[in-house]
């Protein structure tokens, strides 16, 4: 990798993280750590506003930004198979706001990468997500950004209906089905629900905000320590 490529790959780094080690760049770039620190203080000295220091960590000064980014042949096939694969396993909402993005990343493309992704032999040819599944996915990510809470009907597989005030944490997505993580009132515990199991979903006005022992970090806690235990 030339000189100003790495150094334009530290920035871009560095910008898509609160806080950036150089031990962190060092393996990402595969070059040493004696590397990174000459780098950092070729970009500073170039007027690039890095702020932090050896040992402890490098993050970027708020404001700074960059002239659009120009994309390989590769790197624009890439985000097109990105986008054609996760479009039916998203949300009607989210999968118009990725088509959306990806069209504008195309337009500004030089003429042979663009038209190098457009013609990708690549596509996932997967059913989209049903009408309702899909609504109800949109509105449980929705209300999971917002920290509102979520009053749902819900059928589990063994046909049992409940209905359940949750805390929604995280929407998931494993294979052919998306589930909500969420803290369940009614049971007062962690709980996963199938997006396609929920009959009625109804986001209230009412917000929460982060507990200890009701985080999603604390389900992923519980959940290694279950997983490591069983092992």
């Amino acid at each position: 990798m030339r000189r100003a490529d790495r150094l334009f790959q530290i920035v871009q780094l560095i910008r898509g993280r609160r806080l950036t080690t150089a031990d962190y760049l060092a393996q990402r770039l595969e070059v040493s750590m004696r590397t990174v620190y000459r780098d950092i203080a070729a970009l500073g000295q170039q007027g690039v506003p890095i702020e932090g220091e050896a040992g402890v960590g490098y993050r970027m000064r708020a404001g700074f930004d960059l002239p659009p980014l120009m994309f390989s042949k590769q790197e624009a096939q890439a985000l097109v198979a990105t986008v054609r694969m996760a479009e039916s396993r998203l949300d009607a909402a989210l999968a118009r706001e990725a088509e959306n993005a990806l069209s504008k990343i195309l337009a500004v493309l030089p003429l042979d990468a663009r038209a190098a992704a457009e013609s990708l032999a690549l596509y996932a040819p997967l059913p989209a997500l049903d009408p309702a599944t899909s609504a109800h996915l949109t509105a449980m990510r929705e209300a999971t950004e917002a920290r509102r809470k979520l009053k749902m009907g819900y059928l589990d597989l063994g046909g049992v209906r409940s209905d359940r005030i949750v805390r929604p944490l995280a929407c998931l997505f494993w294979g052919p089905v998306w589930t909500l993580a969420a803290w369940c009132e009614l049971r007062n515990d962690f709980r996963s629900f199938r997006v396609d199991r929920v009959e009625t979903l109804e986001v209230l006005e009412e917000g929460f905000r982060d507990e200890p022992g009701k985080t999603l970090a604390d389900m992923n806690r519980r959940r290694e320590a279950q997983e490591s235990g069983g092992a």
